[in-house]
């Protein structure tokens, strides 16, 4: 167990379960209940190690059903240096809990990936990652029990994506399917819910709310009316579901509206700037990786440490939003708002939304 002591707060985080927790605001020795804003590193880093996708120039995401946010029809950059990598895990050392690795294209592709896992065992960080299954193999799997806190599988409705999910498994790996929720993909995701036609052995399914990013149609967009969504939501918060499920941040403002059985006090809102953040193939860091093609809010790690970058005042524009967005909301404390990068897919009907984009201008 990891303990981190921050000015206000303590955090703690389970390196074997991936348990992870923190205090409230501590004022004269006790718990207030008050949430912390932000912490002051990284507790989570998503590193985008993929440049380009060796699977992209064949469309593999789109004949999927699924659009690729990282745009790997296009994508040309190198895939990260692993020196670039060294130093990112020298400067994280005893301050980050947990490595995403990604960008575009399936990390465990990557060629330096089991010298990079390695690292991050040395740095006392937990590396996970999210893959489309197509390149995987039993020396991956192997590697991913040896070094991983937990694998995504994204549900690409393949037999590659099957076949993945039992070599994990097989493996003795915490193997989640990563689902992109979008318009045309609701009733798909009830209906297997249902039928429980999911693979048994996995951990959980965890929905990603679709973004109109790279890739991703606004079309594919879930719009606060859609019924097969708020069915979904019904039926995941009830006692039918077998299965373990898990909702993207994104999703929260429409879970927190209309959360069915769902805790509220389970649901955290973006962490983008506050808990984690996205480092590019090139080094560069954004407060997410949803901001990967306009780079709007960058910070070049090549000439700032990350440390600098987390506390500079392109981080603290796009914190800003959380600060300022919907102030007449009762519940914004939950919600702060939203995304501040794509507003148009934050699922709030509340006639006090007042989304504002952190650079500035009224979109809602």
């Amino acid at each position: 167990m990891r303990i981190r002591k921050e000015k206000e707060f303590l955090s703690f985080f389970d390196e074997e379960t991936g348990r992870y927790m923190r205090t409230g605001i501590i004022k004269g020795g006790k718990d207030t209940g008050e949430d912390p804003f932000m912490s002051s590193f990284p507790e989570l880093l998503d590193v985008g190690i993929m440049g380009h996708c060796r699977h992209g120039k064949s469309g593999l995401c789109i004949k999927a059903g699924v659009e690729c946010y990282q745009d790997g029809l296009h994508a040309e950059q190198p895939n990260m240096k692993l020196q670039d990598f060294k130093e990112l895990t020298a400067q994280c050392r005893g301050k980050t809990y947990q490595f995403a690795l990604g960008g575009c294209g399936d990390p465990d592709q990557h060629e330096n990936f089991e010298e990079i896992l390695h690292l991050c065992k040395n740095a006392g960080i937990v590396p996970n990652f999210t893959t489309s299954g197509l390149g995987m193999n039993k020396h991956i799997a192997t590697l991913c029990k040896k070094y991983c806190g937990a694998v995504a599988v994204s549900w690409y409705r393949s037999e590659y994506t099957l076949h993945a999910i039992e070599l994990l498994t097989a493996a003795g790996v915490k193997t989640n399917i990563h689902y992109v929720l979008g318009r045309h993909t609701a009733a798909e995701a009830l209906q297997r819910l249902k039928e429980r036609s999911f693979p048994e052995k996995i951990n959980a399914v965890v929905f990603l709310l679709h973004k109109p990013v790279g890739l991703g149609s606004r079309g594919n967009m879930i719009r606060q009316d859609n019924e097969d969504f708020r069915r979904l939501i019904e039926y995941v918060s009830s006692e039918s579901c077998r299965y373990k499920i898990g909702f993207d941040s994104c999703t929260v403002p429409a879970l927190i509206r209309h959360p069915g059985n769902i805790d509220a006090d389970s649901l955290d809102t973006c962490e983008g700037a506050r808990w984690s953040a996205y480092v590019t193939p090139d080094m560069k860091l954004l407060p997410c990786s949803f901001d990967n093609q306009e780079q709007r809010w960058a910070v070049d790690l090549k000439t700032h440490s990350v440390q600098e970058a987390w506390n500079s005042e392109r981080f603290e524009e796009f914190r800003n939003h959380f600060r300022r967005a919907c102030p007449g909301c009762g519940i914004r404390a939950q919600c702060m708002g939203g995304c501040p990068i794509r507003p148009e897919i934050v699922l709030c009907s509340g006639k006090e939304n007042t989304v504002t984009e952190a650079a500035g201008g009224r979109i809602g």
